[in-house]
């Protein structure tokens, strides 16, 4: 099953150098889910083949525009196109107040229903789940209210083990070792144990998105361990006052933090305009963490099972 993430993109502030502001397109055994919609968002869509109607739950981590403002185009192509299943946007208060605004002044009502999540303000809990996906927020550390969002696979079945399968079993028996039942006769007498036929489900993957902040050690036990990490590395280390001044993190910082959370890898991204050679960032984060990549436009992840 596949867990892939797709960087639309990696700026900061401002769009410089080919890269776009914050923006990922997430794929969880055929969820779909977009993370932040800055400026641009539904170009980069198309240009990476991504079927922007797939989408159901868009997750804006704050409102700071460089990660909201493609979201009007974005929800205006979908009507355009005939859109009509619900929408579900999470955001902290004020998005919905500024959509409808939007609609309001342009006259305009759209063919399908957006559905507002607001978010708490400093919480972690789950704001998304159902059989197979759990969505959690993030508090972060901000000049403004921010929710990173973490991302993981719910416990998988158990697997039949074929080459452990008695001959001659029927079809519903087969079903009910897939539900993880024990194989019954019909007087209601375990035939077969479940676990004697079966292995351990494909380990549970985990995603955490942390847009941004300032280097924020309570994220540690939030993020602990997960499969790919996304942080923040808006600076390089000889702008670290800068970093502190607006809340954000340096590379050095987002590294720090990835060793003491043991995450498997490390995605830096949301660049400062004022780096066109991005390999300062990447150069001071492999000091401290060597596992990492540069969340640039059009880098997929694909997390193994």
């Amino acid at each position: 099953m596949s867990f892939n993430i797709t960087i639309l993109g990696s700026s900061g502030a401002l769009p410089a150098y080919g890269r776009f502001p914050s923006s990922q397109f997430i794929e969880i055994q055929n969820r779909y889910f977009l993370v932040d919609c800055g400026e641009g968002t539904q170009i980069q869509l198309r240009r990476y083949d991504l079927n922007l109607h797939r989408i159901n739950h868009i997750f804006i981590s704050h409102l700071h525009g460089d990660h909201y403002l493609g979201l009007m185009g974005l929800l205006f192509t979908m009507h355009l196109q005939q859109r009509m299943s619900d929408l579900h946007l999470y955001s902290h208060p004020g998005l919905d107040e500024i959509i409808t605004l939007q609609l309001k002044h342009s006259h305009s009502a759209l063919n399908y229903n957006l559905i507002f999540h607001p978010l708490k303000k400093n919480v972690h809990e789950i704001i998304f789940e159902d059989d197979k996906v759990q969505v959690e927020t993030l508090p972060l550390q901000h000049k403004i209210t921010c929710s990173g969002f973490l991302f993981r696979e719910k416990e998988k079945p158990r697997r039949i083990d074929k080459t452990l399968l008695p001959d001659g079993l029927l079809l519903q028996q087969l079903a009910a070792l897939k539900r993880g039942e024990d194989v019954m006769n019909d007087e209601g007498l375990i035939l077969y144990r479940n676990q004697d036929l079966t292995m351990p489900g494909r380990r549970c993957r985990s995603y955490a998105y942390c847009s941004d902040t300032a280097y924020f050690t309570a994220l540690i036990p939030l993020v602990k361990e997960v499969d790919l990490l996304y942080h923040e590395a808006t600076f390089a280390e000889e702008d670290s006052i800068k970093a502190k001044e607006t809340k954000h993190s340096t590379a050095k910082e987002a590294a720090a933090l990835a060793q003491q959370a043991r995450v498997k890898k490390l995605a830096l991204g949301h660049f400062s305009a004022r780096y066109k050679d991005l390999s300062i960032l990447e150069n001071e984060a492999k000091e401290i963490f060597p596992n990492i990549a540069l969340a640039v436009e059009g880098l997929t992840f694909s997390l193994e099972e």
